[in-house]
């Protein structure tokens, strides 16, 4: 038994498996298994040596893990790292292994990384990220979405409360940063309008000063 100090029992050999369940070991000897000519690599039945095929150049070097010695001979281009996201990426597949849990981790971290650099990139186009229709507030009242969660035991309904906190902290977060700076922007350009206006009234009262008490020098008179 296990975590007990009782000797745990012998597995049983395969002639007495064989004798006590029909039919088990059937494929051990590989001349009885219909699939053992498909287990050999035989180019001339129209199979193809993953050495010498023919391989998808690559347009930058793509992402592998340490233990895969190349790349597939077909694989994806459609969605090319970019950003931080994509360096965290790099790093995550060039120094960790995949049975790390940094590997994963840090995959993790740049799908959140690169939300956030989309969402600061729509700001800059025609149609910017819009978070009341595309976080699905709308179709709470539209879908019946609180009546769906009552009596049904699903077994989704214990983490509904956290969906909004998930999905509408980010939104709370870059509102505020954009709230922030712009702040302190106008902060900034009302102290620079005062001091220019202070600067102003006291040079033109400094002028007025100076003409008032400049210097006339006297009056010559002809000589006699």
């Amino acid at each position: 038994m296990t975590y007990t100090p009782e000797k745990p029992r012998l597995a049983e050999s395969s002639d007495q498996l064989r004798q006590r369940i029909p039919g088990w070991g059937a494929d051990l000897d590989p001349n009885d298994r219909p699939a053992v000519p498909r287990e050999r690599l035989d180019p001339s039945v129209g199979g193809t040596d993953p050495q010498t095929s023919t391989r998808q150049p690559e347009k930058w070097p793509r992402e592998r893990s340490i233990e895969h010695k190349f790349l597939t001979p077909v694989f994806g281009t459609s969605a090319p790292p970019r950003g931080v996201a994509g360096a965290m990426r790099k790093l995550s597949y060039a120094r960790y292994s995949e049975a790390r849990a940094a590997h994963w981790l840090l995959l993790l971290a740049a799908d959140r990384v690169d939300s956030l650099e989309s969402s600061i990139r729509s700001l800059g186009s025609k149609h910017p990220d819009n978070p009341i229709t595309e976080t699905g507030v709308l179709s709470e009242r539209k879908f019946r979405g609180i009546a769906s969660r009552r009596g049904l035991n699903r077994a989704d309904v214990k983490h509904h409360l956290l969906d909004p906190v998930i999905v509408g902290t980010p939104w709370v977060l870059r509102a505020a940063a954009v709230y922030g700076v712009g702040r302190r922007i106008a902060r900034y350009r009302r102290r620079r309008k005062a001091s220019s206006g202070q600067h102003r009234s006291r040079g033109g009262s400094m002028s007025w000063w100076l003409y008032r008490h400049r210097r006339v020098p006297p009056a010559r008179t002809p000589l006699q």
